[in-house]
């Protein structure tokens, strides 16, 4: 990306791009795929999605008015996110719903930018969003994880040739989506194995005194429904003839 001034930049960001070849649109859904189901890639990956979940969390409790204090990431792909406030009431419920609908979320927003052919803009909320994550991160493996999502963000939308970041963009919108749906059935399977007494879905339930399975009922429903929409607005453009041309 060649700019002179904040105006240009601006305009290389805001700019539509050509929609991506269909390729490397279906190309970037099965290797998204491949990498939720084959699990030492997934071990790996995992940590984008706990970034997303705990982004989800954060965002949640500052639009509820809670105080955030921290967010820490783990090796194990774990992660907690601390806010104060009033522990019941919309906005504790708002807060522990938001973790494992988020990723779907994001995929879900990022789909609808590139279905709009905003290749670069999406990077560049990317970059945006993990940036203001910083200023919250708490532990050591949580600011490396952050550093160096973002970092790759950057290099991409910045010095890569426009096919690297129309395939960089779909792969991480793919694996949003996709990877959205894998942690609710490990969630629901955690839990059957009593090994999840404090989960999300469980707080949520003593929360609003509502079973606690309806609200993994939930995160089921947002994460298959995120894939069916977000894979509605980005499966058009891999039947399009045009070649991706981000700038």
């Amino acid at each position: 990306m060649a700019v002179s001034n904040l105006s240009a930049l601006w305009h290389e960001i805001n700019a539509a791009q050509p929609a991506a070849p269909r390729w490397l649109v279906l190309s970037a859904a099965s290797l998204a795929l491949a990498t939720v189901a084959y699990r030492p890639a997934w071990r790996l990956a995992r940590n984008a999605v706990t970034i997303a979940h705990e982004g989800g969390h954060a965002v949640a409790a500052l639009l509820t008015g809670r105080r955030l204090t921290g967010i820490r990431l783990h090796a194990d792909t774990s992660g907690v996110t601390v806010s104060y406030g009033k522990p019941y009431g919309f906005g504790m419920v708002l807060t522990a719903l938001s973790g494992y609908i988020a990723p779907s979320l994001f995929g879900l927003g990022g789909a609808a930018l590139l279905g709009r052919g905003h290749i670069t803009a999406l990077l560049w909320v990317c970059v945006g969003l993990l940036a203001l994550m910083l200023l919250m991160l708490r532990n050591f493996f949580g600011l490396l994880s952050v550093v160096v999502t973002g970092a790759l963000a950057f290099v991409v939308s910045w010095y890569a040739d426009p096919k690297v970041q129309a395939g960089f963009a779909y792969l991480a919108v793919w694996f949003l989506l996709l990877g959205g749906v894998r942690p609710v059935f490990e969630l629901q399977w955690q839990r059957r194995g009593g090994r999840a007494p404090d989960s999300d879905a469980d707080q949520l339930g003593k929360l609003t005194k509502l079973p606690a399975g309806l609200w993994v009922f939930l995160f089921v429903v947002v994460a298959l429904g995120s894939v069916v929409l977000g894979g509605h607005w980005l499966l058009p453009t891999a039947f399009h003839t045009g070649t991706a041309a981000a700038r």
